[in-house]
């Protein structure tokens, strides 16, 4: 078992979970802003972040939540975005949790084939989405003259431990 790598994971759902709890409460106008530099609308960004983590856990354990979240979509809401976070995140930190040194020197075939990464980079990746898009969220929420939540380690640290 690899020690340390689910904590990752925990800590990637502890900060999914928070801005989903934040972003419940804004309006539709607020949802529905758009700030140059990031992906799209929270609502857009939102949509992205949980359809590609479902892809990442597809991608590690060959099943992906049927019927999986699609782009572009229409936004499912709050609650199914929340349920499908918590689903996703289980099963990255199970999978973590599971995963020998062997497991994640494993090479992975993406894209219908066309790309090959090791286990280690598709979770490199998921952790590495998730920041980035999390950060775009709270730059559009700071756009707006709205505090973003603190996803930092040191609030999750605070909140966990």
């Amino acid at each position: 078992m690899t020690t340390g790598l689910p904590d990752f994971f925990t800590y990637n759902l502890w900060a999914n979970l928070r801005l989903l709890d934040a972003c419940a409460q804004l309006s539709d106008a607020q949802l529905d802003a758009t700030t140059k530099g990031t992906y799209g609308s929270v609502r857009e960004t939102l949509m992205h972040l949980f359809a590609s983590e479902e892809g990442y856990v597809g991608a590690l354990t060959g099943q992906r939540p049927e019927p999986a979240l699609h782009e572009p979509a229409p936004f499912v809401g709050f609650d199914e975005l929340r349920r499908r976070a918590e689903r996703s995140g289980e099963e990255l930190i199970s999978f973590t949790e599971q995963a020998e040194e062997a497991d994640l020197n494993k090479i992975l075939h993406l894209d219908g084939g066309t790309y090959d990464a090791a286990v280690i980079i598709v979770l490199i990746q998921a952790i590495n989405h998730a920041l980035d898009h999390r950060s775009q969220i709270a730059t559009q929420l700071g756009q707006q003259d709205i505090e973003p939540p603190n996803l930092d380690g040191w609030s999750y640290n605070d909140a966990m431990y």
